[in-house]
């Protein structure tokens, strides 16, 4: 719908299980820049649809994320997730400081010294699902367990403490007017049991991660009691939600690609490009992120975006982009020199667990597939039950059988 002023409203949520929000897909073509008002927040905003776009607004200095702080910015939830003090509300230098000091603390040889634990850990699920005998949740038994167990083992969380740390995060990412106060409440909870364990971190560093950041330095520089508080919060939040749902999408899609996952079982060496273009190619959540703020005038293709405007992009149509991908709309694990996906962000924020997530997805479903050759849906497809109150777009429950 278009309001008289030429201002676009969309409630920036479609259910259809993983197929793309047709609204933003039509903007893609017919407005890659154009004015929406989003369903909380102050004002309308713009909505950047494209993919070369969406690398300039997220890449680009005159874009900037910390002059959200204090505003009451456009968004798809009723109150703002992002903290202050957070990684994702910095703009460059001091974006860059608090870069190289996780870099320097959460490194990719850190995340593969844990791969053989997460193998393990993956298979005596898979045993105590294969125990539980045809059909069984895939939800339940691997996807809802194993980025949290992997992510708490890099951080040493105690076991004690994940159930409720699982159930704040959840809460927090609620699109529901109705929701509120409860994830205001479960922001408040994470982000206080995350003080306590920073501080204590810092007086007792051991060998994981927390610590590792608590006691990293360059120079004279380290993260600050803040910094680090929100950061280990962030880490546990994203560093399982979203593979939680990944997971479950990605499954969900291979038993609904009968060729693909032909494919994928008799050449699985190729399961790593496969996961990529599974990324690049679902839906994995609903409308769009945490915005940026213009900083002057920019013009994209004689529109022109104000100094001051707030500016939402789309990482789910640009890895859909006609103009930067061949054939966007089809799944193909075999593409030629593929163009990297928007999955885990673009730019300065992009993603920096994405390796961790790589190897949680790459070991869960590559042990999923091994282990369950003859997997297949145990319900139709039409029985599937689908999320439809968080930002995330997943089934609810995932029953397969063997």
């Amino acid at each position: 719908m278009t309001t008289s002023d030429s201002v676009r409203t969309c409630p920036f949520r479609h259910d259809e299980a993983l197929e793309p929000d047709p609204f933003m897909t039509r903007m893609r073509t017919e407005a890659p820049v154009t004015r929406v008002l989003m369903p909380y927040g102050k004002g309308d905003c713009w909505l950047v649809t494209r993919y070369a776009d969406v690398q300039t607004v997220t890449s680009d200095r005159r874009f900037s994320r910390a002059a959200l702080i204090g505003q009451d910015f456009p968004r798809i939830t009723p109150a703002p997730i992002a903290q202050s003090e957070a990684i994702n509300l910095m703009d460059p230098p001091a974006l860059n400081r608090v870069r190289k000091l996780i870099i320097k603390a959460f490194t990719t040889p850190k995340v593969e010294a844990l791969r053989p634990w997460t193998q393990r850990t993956t298979d005596a699920l898979l045993d105590e699902m294969a125990e539980h005998g045809s059909p069984a949740d895939v939800a339940e038994h691997l996807a809802g367990r194993i980025p949290l167990m992997t992510i708490s083992e890099l951080l040493d969380v105690p076991e004690a403490d994940r159930p409720q740390l699982r159930r704040w995060a959840m809460a927090m990412m609620s699109m529901s007017v109705a929701d509120k106060e409860s994830a205001a409440e479960a922001k408040a909870g994470l982000r206080g049991y995350f003080d306590e364990l920073t501080a204590e971190r810092r007086r007792n560093p051991g060998e994981d991660l927390i610590s590792a950041l608590a006691t990293a330095r360059i120079g004279d520089e380290a993260l600050e009691p803040a910094e680090l508080s929100v950061l280990a919060m962030l880490l546990v939040v994203t560093g399982h939600d979203t593979t939680t749902y990944d997971i479950s999408n990605i499954v969900y899609t291979l038993l609904t690609y009968p060729d693909h996952l032909a494919q994928l079982r008799a050449r699985p060496e190729l399961l790593p490009r496969a996961i990529e273009e599974l990324l690049r190619y679902i839906p994995f959540r609903q409308g769009v992120g945490i915005p940026r703020v213009a900083l002057e005038d920019v013009d994209f293709d004689g529109v022109t975006v104000k100094a001051g405007d707030t500016v939402h992009v789309s990482y789910l149509t640009a890895n859909r982009d006609e103009l930067a991908y061949e054939r966007p709309d089809d799944l193909d694990f075999e593409r030629a020199e593929p163009l990297p996906h928007m999955a885990f962000g673009y730019g300065s924020h992009h993603c920096l667990g994405s390796h961790l997530a790589r190897m949680v997805l790459q070991v869960s479903i590559g042990s999923l597939l091994h282990r369950f050759p003859e997997l297949r849906l145990a319900v139709p497809v039409e029985e599937v039950r689908w999320n439809t109150n968080s930002i995330w777009r997943y089934p609810l429950t995932l029953p397969v059988a063997w």
